[in-house]
């Protein structure tokens, strides 16, 4: 931390009411130069509210800023630009069909007498701070193609070009690949040395303590808690947030595996997977490990009949399954809960409860005709089961936090009575309340006698629920573990590639 003796921005109790839902209550931080602070809570906590409010897209109904000691008020995202506040939100918003530097000096192009833009000025400087970002980007390249982490790079050197000494970054990690969250942390730190303030809002906690000193947690729009990160544990953190120690955070429940209810063999999409088989049993979770594009997702797609596959075959509680057909592996008893559930999952602007019943529409039609009262019925009876929080079934589905989303999203699924799920990344995006609640659902259901096919990128997720763990490398099927000798170690090493004694069923 530098020789700073105030900080660089400081929030005082602030409120902010929305008609009358009061979204924030007590919103109070601390930022300091060369700091990484970690802002925490389970969705609904306020965290968004209080961030539009540095970022000067909400003005407080009460409290105050201080930036530098000196109070400060924001009528307009572009006030908070001017006093050297950036926010970096989770999908950049940039310009797809314009260069990086055009992007960057968005309304602002140095230009000559002749108010011609003056492109080789523009073009040098942005390659100097993508250099000093040590990235392996161009001034002169398009938006349209980069990755998500790349468009991430190019917001933060917008920042940068702005004099941003206090940058807000909005769970900028959520879409990244493990290299690509190495990479971030990287600039990250090389910004701390810079002596930017950095506000670092993530659900993922391995995150805090590998990058943050302090953090902030906030519950029901009020800050209750901060610390040095060093000083808590996992553990504490997560009491904090929910308010309530979280006994057993992976509920799993000890339950004897019946009949082989999904079996794969052998099955094959040139260049994508090969030769991979395993079985899934009734009552059983088996987890898919691995690094983002080993595969796993793709596998999940071609058994359920999205992607086309070149060999191989799959049975479901013994029949062979027409592969290519998603109808059939529904009517077969297979469920797929995918990766993206905004974009594959949902129809966001539809009602929760025609959400929930898409998947059945044909069980709720009496005359040829859908009731609302049937839609809202089905919606009630899995929402009460998955602990769904929503006021109105009838709003849209859009208007739910995420782990509700997804609660929605296993419930329409569920709906069909199927005899194996396949759940993509079941936590992804959602706190750490809902991240249990998901939990317990899918240990409820494995005691009812389905079968669960789990594909994870969260290591903890995978040794916490799973009873076996089936790890993917370059396509293939490296490793099958057992709960009893899964750790972390293991399975990293056979994402990696590394030689293992440990394929048991797959071999």
């Amino acid at each position: 931390m530098s020789s700073h003796q105030v900080p660089r921005l400081e929030l005082r109790h602030a409120s902010k009411s929305f008609g009358r839902v009061r979204a924030l209550t007590d919103g109070s931080l601390q930022l300091w130069p060369g700091e990484v602070h970690a802002l925490l809570g389970e969705n609904g906590a306020g965290k968004s509210t209080l961030v539009k409010i540095l970022a000067g897209v909400h003005q407080p109904n009460a409290g105050e800023m201080l930036i530098d000691g000196e109070p400060r008020r924001f009528s307009n995202p572009g006030e908070a630009r001017d006093a050297a506040i950036a926010v970096i939100y989770q999908e950049p918003t940039l310009f797809a069909d314009l260069s990086i530097a055009e992007n960057i000096y968005m309304g602002r192009q140095p230009v000559d007498r002749a108010g011609r833009i003056r492109y080789d000025e523009m073009h040098r400087e942005v390659d100097t701070l993508l250099a000093s970002l040590g990235v392996n980007l161009r001034a002169q390249q398009l938006v349209r193609g980069l990755s998500i982490a790349d468009q991430q790079v190019v917001e933060i050197a917008k920042a940068l070009s702005l004099n941003a000494n206090v940058l807000i970054m909005d769970e900028p990690t959520a879409a990244l690949s493990l290299p690509e969250v190495e990479r971030l942390f990287a600039i990250v730190r090389g910004l701390r040395e810079r002596d930017v303030a950095i506000l670092f809002i993530t659900h993922r906690l391995d995150e805090v303590f590998a990058l943050t000193q302090r953090l902030t947690i906030m519950r029901d729009g009020a800050k209750v808690f901060d610390a040095l990160t060093p000083e808590m544990t996992v553990d504490a953190i997560v009491s904090k947030m929910v308010g309530r120690d979280l006994d057993t955070f992976y509920p799993k429940a000890d339950v004897k595996p019946g009949e082989v209810v999904l079996s794969v063999r052998g099955l094959t999409r040139i260049g994508v997977f090969k030769d991979v088989s395993f079985e899934v049993r009734a009552g059983e979770i088996v987890g898919l490990a691995g690094l983002v594009g080993a595969g796993r997702s793709e596998v999940a797609r071609a058994i359920f009949g999205i992607d086309p596959v070149d060999a191989g075959e799959v049975k479901i509680a013994g029949k062979p399954l027409a592969l290519g057909y998603a109808a059939r592996a529904v009517r077969a008893g297979l469920a797929l809960v995918p990766e993206d559930r905004r974009a594959q999952g949902l129809a966001l602007e539809l009602s929760i409860a025609r959400n929930a019943s898409l998947t059945v529409l044909g069980r709720l039609v009496r005359h040829g005709l859908i009731t609302a009262k049937s839609e809202s019925t089905l919606a009630a009876e899995w929402g009460k089961r998955l602990r769904l929080k929503a006021s109105d079934l009838n709003a849209p589905v859009g208007t739910l936090s995420g782990g509700n989303q997804q609660k929605v999203v296993l419930g329409k699924w569920l709906a069909t009575n199927p005899k194996v799920l396949i759940i993509d990344e079941p936590t992804r995006g959602i706190d750490v309340g809902a991240k249990a609640e998901v939990y317990r659902a899918l240990s409820d259901l494995v005691q009812e006698g389905l079968g669960v096919l789990m594909i994870s990128s969260e290591l903890p997720e995978v040794l916490g629920m799973a009873d076996r763990v089936l790890v993917m490398h370059e396509g293939r099927i490296s490793a099958d573990i057992a709960r009893a000798d899964a750790n972390e170690e293991r399975v990293m090493s056979a994402a990696l590639g590394a030689p293992s004694q440990a394929l048991g069923h797959a071999a």
